[in-house]
């Protein structure tokens, strides 16, 4: 994190809207926000930055198949708008269209053991004892269906509940314990996160302590207290703008997609 002097307390810049969404989803049901984010990572990459921007949504009394229809629909929205509104710049730019289904039913759902085994075949590249995908392997996944699948996005599934890539604020699954119902939506390699959240005080208050976590650190507390007259099931997703727009145009750099890119070593102008 990014810390600061708040009028003589220590404070943080923004990592995440996730807490805050959540917090709202209990009133308003359904919450969307497009805000900037601060990241202080050790990151020097073509995909990092340390300032971008979020569009985050949160979504009320939906399952796991209902957030993944809205994700892969919101993609399939930009893309098919976005060329159809100004194709002339993308040519400008000599951008292809993304090969995308035509619905996201039709996106392709292939689980991340699958995924480690394809790439080990295909590369003799070995990360098949990983709990996340590799950056080679979300780009060459995406590879693979576009040429199999006719799509350039995947769907990512069969996280394990067991591995730390599982937050205490996820979700399990009601069918099999051993899996979070999280996705990872991969367009042309990059990844957009979504998840269902844990709605239940009392599992969400032991997921934490399981993992180190103090429910009543203030860093927390008002946190969980959203929960603990109750919660509607609900789940959402971080978008992040200037990768979705940088995959877009085929651009070869993150950094190329935003006005004054902030990273690790550059802060100004």
């Amino acid at each position: 994190v990014f810390k600061l002097d708040y009028f003589g307390k220590t404070a943080t810049l923004a990592q995440s809207a996730q807490f805050y969404k959540q917090i709202m989803v209990g009133v308003f049901e359904r919450v969307f926000e497009i805000g900037s984010t601060y990241r202080a990572e050790q990151s020097a990459t073509t995909r990092h930055l340390s300032e971008f921007l979020t569009v985050d949504a949160e979504m009320g009394y939906i399952e796991f198949e209902d957030l993944q229809k809205l994700m892969g629909d919101l993609l399939l929205n930009i893309v098919h708008r976005s060329w159809t509104d100004y194709e002339t710049l993308f040519k400008q730019w000599n951008a292809n269209k993304a090969i995308l289904p035509s619905t996201s039913e039709e996106i392709p759902r292939i689980t991340i053991n699958e995924i480690h085994d394809m790439f080990f075949k295909a590369t003799k590249e070995d990360h098949r004892e990983e709990g996340d995908l590799a950056p080679a392997e979300e780009k060459w996944i995406c590879q693979w269906a576009k040429k199999n699948k006719n799509s350039e996005a995947v769907f990512v599934t069969g996280w394990s509940a067991k591995d730390k890539t599982f937050k205490f604020y996820h979700r399990a699954s009601e069918a099999d314990l051993e899996i979070a119902e999280r996705a990872d939506l991969l367009f042309r390699g990059i990844e957009i996160t979504l998840s269902m959240r844990q709605n239940n005080y009392n599992v969400l208050v032991e997921q934490l302590r399981a993992m180190g976590g103090d429910p009543e650190d203030p860093g927390f507390a008002a946190y969980i207290s959203a929960f603990k007259y109750g919660m509607p099931p609900h789940g959402g997703f971080g978008l992040g703008f200037e990768r979705l727009i940088e995959k877009l145009f085929n651009l070869n750099n993150v950094k190329e997609a935003t006005l004054f890119p902030r990273d690790i070593n550059r802060l100004a102008p």
